[in-house]
């Protein structure tokens, strides 16, 4: 067997289950750190940062199934729902974290979600997953048919501006909300060839 056999294999026998407890760990984790201190002088800032980035990071992960399988022949994708399902539930911590701790006053949240782009963008980000969230279940994949796949697409869409939304959260050219970003434009473009042999078709 190769190390590709080996790892579909592997995947395979592992319950994704358990993949959600291990993902969903680092919630308790972290509100405990900032209780404690231990996310610095401004913890609940620091919160709303590592939540969000754990869902950035959740959703490339989705993104990154169908090029393992293409290019690489490693088949993963019983836990693409997973990832999907996870990276909404990093993303609503997110915002109600920012809503709830950071802002707190429902006429201030209207006007930063109005007034400053990179909130603008997030928040259509997180519009766009309801209907993937809502729907990333069996029976909505019976119901809606052909129509499922198409609708997941936005999928793309929600990943590319939560990554703009993190570059232009910085308000500077930092190195590590590029690399998201680069990261993410990279498995957008190994799409490309297959979208367009569909459209083609």
């Amino acid at each position: 067997m190769t190390i590709v056999d080996h790892i579909n294999a592997f995947a395979r026998r592992v319950p994704t289950w358990i993949l959600y407890i291990l993902y969903l760990l680092p919630v308790p984790w972290l509100l405990y750190l900032a209780q404690t201190g231990g996310l610095g002088r401004e913890p609940i800032k620091a919160l709303e940062h590592e939540l969000g980035e754990i869902a950035l990071q959740l959703l490339i992960f989705g993104l990154c199934i169908t090029p393992l399988r293409r290019y690489l022949g490693i088949n993963l994708l019983k836990f693409r729902r997973m990832f999907g399902l996870l990276a909404f539930i990093y993303v609503t911590l997110h915002l109600l974290v920012w809503l709830v701790l950071d802002v707190g006053i429902l006429s201030q949240i209207w006007s930063d979600i109005l007034k400053r782009p990179y909130i603008t963008i997030g928040m259509a980000s997180f519009v766009l997953l309801l209907p993937l969230a809502a729907t990333s279940n069996n029976l909505s994949v019976r119901r809606l048919g052909p129509a499922w796949r198409r609708l997941h697409r936005l999928s793309y869409v929600a990943v590319l501006l939560g990554g703009v939304h993190y570059v232009m959260l910085t308000k500077t050219w930092a190195l590590e909300p590029l690399l998201y970003m680069a990261v993410i434009l990279g498995l957008l473009l190994l799409r490309l060839p297959k979208m367009r042999s569909k459209q083609a078709a």
